[in-house]
């Protein structure tokens, strides 16, 4: 039985990494002043910050189940079945509506498995690289599937916020409080446990900022992933739009704090993720892995 693993560009994974993993990613449409552009295909990271800071119409968008089925069907000729792992069901409706095209399609029903673990950018990522290995193990769709839905909460995402700029166009916040936000100089960290993009503290400086992050994923790593840690099986990635100076600098800070949990790359945000959030963003991740 061979397993193939698709994802979305929301995990970070290239069209060229991809081909080198040996997987397919499935670009994600990116709405710009009323134009449909694909991630990675027609628009790239610095185009997308360009057009974001020129304060053009942006959003994002579901893919079209019917391109997404096209790279199914490809797929399927070389393979018996295959893994899907697209961004959070939390996050967006794509999970569930393709979710239901697999299991509606008779061509596709018991062959394609979308998984819905729940995870976004980095903790992604890390999901794809999991089912990688356990493809290759043998392991069938059912089997990787299955792990990545019992494990789909064992992970956190902190983000601190550059500006509010984005999320106060993005209707999270009231103009009243983003224009307070900003007069004060305050930074939010945010957190994805999984579903939505909440708020988790408020700070004035990039140093606070870092350290709210390092002590979250200590509270994290104390309270729900003591095990997995002491036994080696986390790790820990960084992200962030348009800020990769302050992202390796914060890499080897969480290396410093965190000795029994692996370090595995620094990735820019999705675009999913960026159009709410803005340039100046800094992530940190903790997730389990197989």
């Amino acid at each position: 039985m061979k397993t193939a693993i698709v994802t979305d560009s929301n995990s970070g994974i290239t069209q060229f990494e991809a081909k080198q993993l040996g997987i397919s990613v499935v670009p994600m449409p990116v709405l710009i002043d009323g134009n449909i552009l694909f991630e990675d295909i027609t628009i790239t990271q610095k185009e997308f910050y360009e057009k974001l800071t020129a304060d053009a119409q942006v959003s994002t968008s579901q893919p079209n189940p019917v391109d997404v089925a096209e790279i199914w069907d490809k797929v399927l000729e070389s393979y018996d079945e295959l893994v899907y792992i697209p961004m959070s069901s939390g996050l967006s409706e794509t999970c569930h509506t393709l979710q239901h095209f697999a299991q509606t399609e008779q061509r596709f029903n018991g062959k394609v498995f979308v998984v819905d673990n729940q995870r976004i950018s980095i903790t992604q990522r890390q999901s794809v690289y999991d089912a990688i290995k356990m493809a290759n193990e043998g392991k069938t769709g059912k089997e990787i599937a299955d792990w990545l839905i019992e494990t789909k909460m064992k992970s956190s995402i902190y983000i601190m916020v550059g500006t509010l700029k984005y999320l106060k166009k993005g209707g999270r916040l009231t103009p009243a409080v983003a224009a307070i936000g900003t007069l004060l100089k305050i930074k939010p960290v945010l957190q994805i446990q999984g579903f939505k993009l909440d708020q988790y503290a408020k700070v004035r400086k990039l140093v606070d900022a870092k350290t709210t992050m390092i002590n979250a994923i200590r509270n994290d790593i104390k309270n729900r992933f003591s095990d997995e840690y002491e036994a080696g099986r986390m790790v820990l990635a960084v992200a962030h739009t348009e800020n990769s100076e302050e992202a390796e600098k914060f890499r080897d800070e969480l290396k410093e704090q965190f000795d029994k949990a692996e370090f595995t790359w620094i990735n820019p945000l999705s675009l999913s993720v960026s159009c709410h959030i803005g340039p100046g963003a800094l992530a940190c991740a903790i997730a389990i892995k197989y």
